[in-house]
């Protein structure tokens, strides 16, 4: 994750990255091992791919988008709610009867969100700002992502200052976990 182009490119190629794993989840047979290291891709890219938005995109929305203060607290609402589904799937085995459905609902609740950016902010942020400033907010949402936390925080902050702060070294300590747990690194390719 981390694509280039301006915010909207990035964010937009973010999507479609996160539609190619639910299907590649969702095609593989109930119980299948495999299910839990995608579940657990799945959960890193939507994380670093919301706390990027949090620190950045959302921020630029409230400054120069007519209504930006609703729409970002939408936005974040909408991160909220995905993240508890996360977070209920981070202790889920695949061969728990609960990973189906958890899988399902986030899928519903991060295809509306995705929608809602695709086809209401972004057109409005696309209106709002400068190619220009669009190209510098799509280098600082790749920054972002390379520093933000891997794994579901739904306590964390999720508004400037404190996301800004906190992330990082949340990020850091989850990729300890990760590399202590080996999470991520049994995929090859």
């Amino acid at each position: 994750m981390g694509h280039g182009g301006n915010v909207i490119q990035e964010l937009t190629a973010d999507h479609r990255e996160v539609d190619e794993l639910f299907a590649r989840i969702q095609a593989m047979p109930p119980g299948d091992p495999g299910r839990r290291e995608l579940a657990d891709e799945l959960t890193r890219e939507l994380v670093r791919h919301a706390v990027a938005e949090e620190e950045h995109l959302y921020p630029t929305v409230r400054r120069y988008v007519d209504d930006g203060d609703d729409l970002a607290d939408k936005e974040i609402a909408d991160h909220g709610r995905i993240e508890r589904l996360l977070k209920d799937l981070e202790d889920c085995r695949p061969d728990d009867d609960r990973f189906d459905a958890l899988v399902d609902e986030l899928k519903a609740s991060v295809t509306a969100h995705v929608a809602d950016e695709e086809n209401h902010l972004f057109p409005l942020l696309a209106e709002s700002c400068s190619g220009e400033a669009l190209d510098v907010l799509g280098a600082r949402v790749r920054a972002a992502k390379e520093s933000a936390p891997t794994r579901p925080h739904p306590a964390a902050p999720d508004t400037p200052p404190a996301n800004r702060l906190l992330a990082p070294g949340m990020g850091m300590v989850d990729r300890v976990r990760d590399a202590l747990s080996g999470r991520g690194h049994q995929r090859q390719g």
